[in-house]
Parts: structure tokens; sequence; C-alpha cells
């Protein structure tokens, strides 16, 4: 015979896995100073910068 499981128990527990999956998520989206926030945007900034800087001119515009 097999184990008896408390149906309750059982899903009580599977939602708080969940809960804390998701708030581990938030905590990497959302958790974050704004300096940080700030540091990352220059940064993607000054990536968007330089590869803009490295492009060829069109050889069409004359």
């Amino acid at each position: 015979m097999g184990e008896i499981v408390n149906l309750r128990r059982a899903r009580k527990t599977k939602k708080r896995a969940e809960d804390a999956r998701t708030a581990d998520q938030n905590r990497i989206a959302f958790g974050r100073t704004k300096d940080e926030r700030t540091l990352s945007e220059m940064e993607k900034t000054l990536a968007s910068r330089r590869l803009d800087g490295h492009l060829l001119p069109d050889s069409d515009s004359k």
C-alpha cells in the first residue's frame, strides 16, 4: 500500500516553493539600489555608443 499524503499540506508546500521562487526573481529584478540601476544604464548607453561608433558608413549615400 502507498503512503498516505495530506493533499492540503502538499498544496501549501507547493505554493510556498512557487512563492519563494517568485520572490527570488523579484529580488534580482527589483532589489537593486538606485546607484546600481544608474550604473547599469550608463554601461548600456556606453556600450551602445561604442557599437554605433564602429559602424561603417553607407556606400549608397553620396
